[in-house]
Protein backbone atom coordinates (compact mmCIF):
# COMPACT_ATOMS: atom_id res chain seq x y z
CA UNK A 1 0.00 0.00 0.00
CA UNK A 2 1.25 3.37 -0.60
CA UNK A 3 1.65 6.01 2.04
CA UNK A 4 1.68 9.16 -0.43
CA UNK A 5 1.13 10.53 -3.72
CA UNK A 6 4.96 10.37 -4.34
CA UNK A 7 5.05 6.79 -4.24
CA UNK A 8 2.07 6.30 -6.44
CA UNK A 9 4.28 8.34 -9.52
CA UNK A 10 7.47 6.88 -8.31
CA UNK A 11 5.20 3.49 -8.72
CA UNK A 12 4.07 4.40 -12.00
CA UNK A 13 7.43 5.76 -13.17
CA UNK A 14 8.58 2.07 -12.60
CA UNK A 15 5.86 0.54 -14.96
CA UNK A 16 6.80 2.90 -17.77
CA UNK A 17 5.40 2.61 -21.44
CA UNK A 18 2.04 4.10 -21.64
CA UNK A 19 1.23 6.48 -24.24
CA UNK A 20 -1.62 9.56 -23.80
CA UNK A 21 -4.05 10.55 -26.61
CA UNK A 22 -4.86 14.49 -25.76
CA UNK A 23 -8.08 15.67 -27.24
CA UNK A 24 -7.76 19.51 -28.53
CA UNK A 25 -4.00 19.21 -27.18
CA UNK A 26 -3.50 22.86 -28.14
CA UNK A 27 -3.28 23.32 -24.61
CA UNK A 28 -0.58 25.05 -22.79
CA UNK A 29 -0.97 23.33 -19.26
CA UNK A 30 -1.27 19.99 -20.97
CA UNK A 31 1.71 20.38 -22.79
CA UNK A 32 3.15 21.47 -19.71
CA UNK A 33 2.05 18.43 -17.92
CA UNK A 34 3.08 16.16 -20.74
CA UNK A 35 6.39 17.51 -21.05
CA UNK A 36 6.59 16.88 -17.35
CA UNK A 37 5.26 13.28 -17.67
CA UNK A 38 7.48 12.20 -20.33
CA UNK A 39 10.92 13.80 -18.71
CA UNK A 40 9.92 11.52 -15.49
CA UNK A 41 9.90 8.71 -17.51
CA UNK A 42 5.67 8.12 -17.26
CA UNK A 43 4.23 8.58 -20.24
CA UNK A 44 4.57 9.68 -23.69
CA UNK A 45 1.48 11.51 -25.27
CA UNK A 46 0.01 12.05 -28.94
CA UNK A 47 -1.46 14.90 -29.04
CA UNK A 48 -4.75 16.09 -31.36
CA UNK A 49 -5.62 19.14 -32.59
CA UNK A 50 -4.09 22.45 -34.14
CA UNK A 51 -0.88 21.64 -34.77
CA UNK A 52 0.76 25.29 -35.41
CA UNK A 53 -0.96 25.91 -31.77
CA UNK A 54 0.82 22.77 -31.20
CA UNK A 55 4.40 23.51 -32.21
CA UNK A 56 4.20 26.95 -30.49
CA UNK A 57 3.19 26.23 -26.82
CA UNK A 58 5.75 23.27 -26.71
CA UNK A 59 8.58 25.14 -27.77
CA UNK A 60 7.41 27.95 -25.32
CA UNK A 61 7.83 25.24 -23.13
CA UNK A 62 11.15 23.99 -24.09
CA UNK A 63 9.37 20.53 -24.90
CA UNK A 64 10.53 19.15 -28.16
CA UNK A 65 7.38 16.88 -29.80
CA UNK A 66 8.08 14.57 -32.51
CA UNK A 67 5.90 15.09 -35.56
CA UNK A 68 4.50 11.56 -35.34
CA UNK A 69 3.11 12.95 -32.03
CA UNK A 70 1.16 15.59 -33.64
CA UNK A 71 -2.40 14.66 -35.38
CA UNK A 72 -3.62 18.31 -37.32
CA UNK A 73 -7.45 18.70 -36.27
CA UNK A 74 -8.23 22.10 -35.80
CA UNK A 75 -12.43 21.36 -35.16
CA UNK A 76 -12.40 20.14 -31.10
CA UNK A 77 -15.17 18.14 -31.67
CA UNK A 78 -13.20 15.62 -34.66
CA UNK A 79 -9.94 15.83 -32.40
CA UNK A 80 -12.22 13.89 -29.51
CA UNK A 81 -13.32 11.86 -31.77
CA UNK A 82 -9.28 10.98 -33.41
CA UNK A 83 -8.28 11.38 -29.87
CA UNK A 84 -10.66 8.59 -29.05
CA UNK A 85 -10.09 6.10 -32.21
CA UNK A 86 -6.56 6.00 -31.12
CA UNK A 87 -7.38 4.90 -28.29
CA UNK A 88 -10.33 2.21 -29.95
CA UNK A 89 -6.84 0.55 -32.08
CA UNK A 90 -4.78 0.28 -28.80
CA UNK A 91 -2.31 2.68 -29.71
CA UNK A 92 -2.56 4.60 -26.46
CA UNK A 93 -3.87 3.65 -22.68
CA UNK A 94 -4.98 6.98 -21.33
CA UNK A 95 -7.53 9.65 -22.68
CA UNK A 96 -6.73 13.26 -21.57
CA UNK A 97 -8.85 16.32 -22.20
CA UNK A 98 -6.78 19.50 -24.15
CA UNK A 99 -8.49 22.47 -24.93
CA UNK A 100 -11.87 21.02 -25.18
CA UNK A 101 -15.28 21.24 -22.20
CA UNK A 102 -15.56 18.41 -20.39
CA UNK A 103 -19.13 18.28 -21.77
CA UNK A 104 -17.82 17.49 -25.50
CA UNK A 105 -15.71 14.90 -24.39
CA UNK A 106 -17.78 13.06 -22.16
CA UNK A 107 -20.07 13.02 -25.36
CA UNK A 108 -17.82 12.06 -27.39
CA UNK A 109 -16.61 9.27 -25.24
CA UNK A 110 -20.51 8.38 -24.66
CA UNK A 111 -20.63 7.63 -28.37
CA UNK A 112 -22.58 4.59 -28.84
CA UNK A 113 -20.85 3.41 -31.73
CA UNK A 114 -17.76 5.46 -31.81
CA UNK A 115 -16.88 5.89 -27.73
CA UNK A 116 -14.96 4.33 -25.11
CA UNK A 117 -18.01 3.87 -22.32
CA UNK A 118 -18.15 0.55 -20.69
CA UNK A 119 -20.28 1.45 -17.92
CA UNK A 120 -21.07 4.28 -15.80
CA UNK A 121 -18.82 6.87 -15.83
CA UNK A 122 -17.82 8.89 -12.25
CA UNK A 123 -14.74 10.65 -11.27
CA UNK A 124 -12.34 8.57 -8.48
CA UNK A 125 -10.36 11.59 -6.67
CA UNK A 126 -7.02 10.15 -4.57
CA UNK A 127 -6.04 12.36 -1.56
CA UNK A 128 -3.30 13.11 0.46
CA UNK A 129 -3.76 14.83 3.58
CA UNK A 130 -1.96 16.41 6.69
CA UNK A 131 -2.16 14.30 9.41
CA UNK A 132 -3.18 10.68 7.95
CA UNK A 133 -0.83 7.78 7.55
CA UNK A 134 -2.65 6.74 4.24
CA UNK A 135 -4.12 7.70 0.98
CA UNK A 136 -7.72 8.06 0.91
CA UNK A 137 -10.21 7.83 -1.88
CA UNK A 138 -13.66 9.82 -2.98
CA UNK A 139 -16.24 9.97 -5.38
CA UNK A 140 -18.09 11.66 -6.95
CA UNK A 141 -17.49 14.98 -7.17
CA UNK A 142 -17.21 15.84 -10.71
CA UNK A 143 -19.49 14.00 -13.18
CA UNK A 144 -23.16 12.88 -11.76
CA UNK A 145 -25.27 15.06 -10.11
CA UNK A 146 -27.62 13.31 -8.49
CA UNK A 147 -27.02 9.85 -8.45
CA UNK A 148 -29.92 6.83 -8.26
CA UNK A 149 -28.98 3.76 -6.16
CA UNK A 150 -27.97 2.18 -9.52
CA UNK A 151 -25.36 4.83 -10.14
CA UNK A 152 -24.42 4.79 -6.22
CA UNK A 153 -23.50 1.11 -6.48
CA UNK A 154 -21.10 1.58 -9.60
CA UNK A 155 -19.66 4.73 -8.07
CA UNK A 156 -18.50 2.31 -5.31
CA UNK A 157 -17.49 -0.20 -7.84
CA UNK A 158 -14.88 2.60 -10.08
CA UNK A 159 -13.85 3.80 -6.56
CA UNK A 160 -12.87 -0.30 -5.71
CA UNK A 161 -11.19 -0.42 -8.78
CA UNK A 162 -8.97 2.34 -8.21
CA UNK A 163 -8.28 1.50 -4.46
CA UNK A 164 -7.21 -1.79 -5.63
CA UNK A 165 -5.27 -0.54 -8.62
CA UNK A 166 -3.05 1.66 -6.23
CA UNK A 167 -2.38 -0.96 -3.15
CA UNK A 168 -5.52 -1.23 -0.97
CA UNK A 169 -5.97 -4.99 -1.10
CA UNK A 170 -9.35 -4.58 1.28
CA UNK A 171 -10.99 -0.84 1.24
CA UNK A 172 -13.44 0.16 3.66
CA UNK A 173 -15.55 2.50 2.10
CA UNK A 174 -18.07 4.67 3.73
CA UNK A 175 -21.52 5.89 2.00
CA UNK A 176 -21.36 9.22 3.71
CA UNK A 177 -24.59 11.05 4.75
CA UNK A 178 -25.63 13.70 7.58
CA UNK A 179 -26.83 10.57 10.58
CA UNK A 180 -26.02 7.50 11.24
CA UNK A 181 -29.75 6.08 10.71
CA UNK A 182 -31.83 5.46 8.18
CA UNK A 183 -34.64 8.37 7.54
CA UNK A 184 -36.89 8.56 4.41
CA UNK A 185 -36.54 12.30 4.69
CA UNK A 186 -33.41 12.09 3.63
CA UNK A 187 -33.22 9.40 0.95
CA UNK A 188 -29.11 9.00 0.91
CA UNK A 189 -29.80 7.14 4.24
CA UNK A 190 -31.89 4.50 1.91
CA UNK A 191 -29.42 4.69 -0.27
CA UNK A 192 -26.29 4.42 1.99
CA UNK A 193 -28.10 1.01 3.56
CA UNK A 194 -29.02 -0.71 0.79
CA UNK A 195 -25.16 -0.54 -0.87
CA UNK A 196 -24.34 -1.70 2.55
CA UNK A 197 -27.07 -4.74 2.21
CA UNK A 198 -25.23 -4.94 -1.31
CA UNK A 199 -22.39 -5.39 -0.34
CA UNK A 200 -23.07 -7.98 2.29
CA UNK A 201 -24.80 -9.76 -0.31
CA UNK A 202 -22.02 -10.12 -2.51
CA UNK A 203 -23.65 -7.66 -4.98
CA UNK A 204 -20.65 -4.96 -4.59
CA UNK A 205 -17.56 -6.96 -4.25
CA UNK A 206 -13.90 -6.25 -3.65
CA UNK A 207 -14.36 -3.65 -0.48
CA UNK A 208 -16.11 -3.36 2.64
CA UNK A 209 -19.08 -1.06 2.86
CA UNK A 210 -20.57 0.81 6.06
CA UNK A 211 -23.71 3.28 5.60
CA UNK A 212 -24.91 5.15 6.18
CA UNK A 213 -22.79 7.05 8.45
CA UNK A 214 -21.75 10.90 8.92
CA UNK A 215 -17.94 12.05 8.15
CA UNK A 216 -17.06 12.49 11.68
CA UNK A 217 -17.42 8.82 12.52
CA UNK A 218 -14.95 7.24 9.70
CA UNK A 219 -12.09 9.76 10.74
CA UNK A 220 -12.64 9.87 15.22
CA UNK A 221 -12.89 6.92 17.44
CA UNK A 222 -14.12 8.97 19.93
CA UNK A 223 -16.84 10.22 17.87
CA UNK A 224 -17.89 6.35 16.78
CA UNK A 225 -17.66 5.71 20.24
CA UNK A 226 -20.18 8.12 21.45
CA UNK A 227 -22.77 7.20 18.54
CA UNK A 228 -21.91 3.56 19.60
CA UNK A 229 -20.39 2.36 16.15
CA UNK A 230 -18.68 -0.08 15.85
CA UNK A 231 -17.14 -1.09 12.58
CA UNK A 232 -14.01 -1.93 11.00
CA UNK A 233 -13.96 1.38 9.25
CA UNK A 234 -13.38 3.43 12.67
CA UNK A 235 -10.21 5.33 11.37
CA UNK A 236 -9.45 3.12 8.68
CA UNK A 237 -11.55 4.55 5.90
CA UNK A 238 -10.33 4.16 2.58
CA UNK A 239 -13.26 5.82 0.29
CA UNK A 240 -15.50 7.98 1.13
CA UNK A 241 -18.35 7.74 -1.36
CA UNK A 242 -20.62 11.24 -1.23
CA UNK A 243 -24.07 11.49 -1.56
CA UNK A 244 -24.42 13.89 -4.58
CA UNK A 245 -22.16 16.28 -6.52
CA UNK A 246 -22.49 19.26 -4.14
CA UNK A 247 -21.93 17.24 -0.93
CA UNK A 248 -18.11 16.20 -3.20
CA UNK A 249 -17.42 19.31 -4.60
CA UNK A 250 -17.46 21.11 -1.33
CA UNK A 251 -15.36 17.68 0.43
CA UNK A 252 -12.89 17.91 -2.59
CA UNK A 253 -12.41 21.79 -2.07
CA UNK A 254 -12.80 21.39 2.37
CA UNK A 255 -10.13 18.68 1.89
CA UNK A 256 -7.67 20.63 -0.60
CA UNK A 257 -8.05 24.46 1.02
CA UNK A 258 -8.98 23.74 4.33
CA UNK A 259 -6.72 20.71 5.00
CA UNK A 260 -4.16 21.59 2.27
CA UNK A 261 -4.12 18.09 0.92
CA UNK A 262 -3.19 17.16 -2.19
CA UNK A 263 -4.28 15.13 -4.76
CA UNK A 264 -4.75 13.24 -8.16
CA UNK A 265 -7.73 11.65 -10.19
CA UNK A 266 -9.12 9.36 -12.88
CA UNK A 267 -12.57 8.96 -14.23
CA UNK A 268 -13.03 5.28 -14.82
CA UNK A 269 -16.36 3.73 -16.44
CA UNK A 270 -14.55 4.06 -19.93
CA UNK A 271 -12.35 1.50 -21.88
CA UNK A 272 -9.32 3.60 -20.73
CA UNK A 273 -8.48 6.23 -17.71
CA UNK A 274 -9.73 9.52 -18.32
CA UNK A 275 -7.54 12.28 -17.68
CA UNK A 276 -10.36 15.25 -17.14
CA UNK A 277 -9.24 18.07 -14.71
CA UNK A 278 -9.96 21.54 -14.29
CA UNK A 279 -7.20 24.30 -15.44
CA UNK A 280 -7.80 25.58 -12.13
CA UNK A 281 -5.35 22.61 -11.01
CA UNK A 282 -1.30 22.85 -10.45
CA UNK A 283 0.91 21.05 -12.27
CA UNK A 284 1.88 18.63 -10.57
CA UNK A 285 -1.91 17.36 -9.77
CA UNK A 286 -1.79 16.69 -13.07
CA UNK A 287 1.36 14.60 -13.03
CA UNK A 288 -0.46 12.62 -9.99
CA UNK A 289 -3.40 11.94 -12.03
CA UNK A 290 -1.38 10.51 -15.39
CA UNK A 291 0.07 8.61 -12.79
CA UNK A 292 -2.91 7.04 -11.29
CA UNK A 293 -4.39 6.63 -14.32
CA UNK A 294 -1.40 4.35 -15.56
CA UNK A 295 -1.83 2.17 -12.85
CA UNK A 296 -5.54 1.80 -13.61
CA UNK A 297 -4.09 0.75 -16.91
CA UNK A 298 -1.90 -1.55 -15.79
CA UNK A 299 -3.59 -3.11 -13.16
CA UNK A 300 -6.24 -3.69 -16.15
CA UNK A 301 -3.98 -4.89 -18.63
CA UNK A 302 -3.08 -7.88 -16.05
CA UNK A 303 -6.42 -8.54 -15.21
CA UNK A 304 -7.16 -8.76 -18.90
CA UNK A 305 -4.36 -11.18 -19.03
CA UNK A 306 -5.53 -13.85 -16.65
Amino acid sequence: MYKNLDELVKAARAVGGKRIAVAAGHDPDVIVALRDAQQLGLAEGVLVGNAKKIRAMSEEAGFKIKDDQIISEDDDSVAARKAIAIIRDGKADLLMKGKIGTAGLIRAVLDKEAGLRKKLLSQVIVCEVPGFDRLMLMSDAAINILPSIEQKAEICRNAITVAHAIGIAKPNLAALCALETISFDMPATVDAAALAAMNRRGQITGAYIEGPIAMDAPLSRFAAERKGIDSPIVENTDIFIVPNIEAGNILYRAIIYFAKGQSGGVVMGARVPLILLSRAEPPETKIRSIAIGILVAEAERKGASK
